[in-house]
């Protein structure tokens, strides 16, 4: 996998836009974004916008990288 930070700051407080994470295969063929806001994690496959990607609020996602 090939991940790239579509914007990059220093240091940056995410914010309610939140920040996305461009997600390529070996290849270079674009696989999904991953969105980080300061209430959850989306994922979107392919060209999926954030409104209809799958999202877990931090405490899910934090529960789930525990489990």
């Amino acid at each position: 996998m090939k991940v790239v930070f579509k914007r990059m700051d220093v240091q940056m407080e995410v914010k309610n836009k939140g920040v996305e994470i461009d997600v390529l295969d070996t290849s270079g063929k674009h696989v999904g974004d991953l969105v980080i806001t300061k209430t959850k994690v989306i994922w979107c496959q392919g060209r999926t916008t954030p409104k209809h990607g799958k999202s877990l609020t931090w405490e899910e996602f934090i529960k789930r990288m525990q489990a």
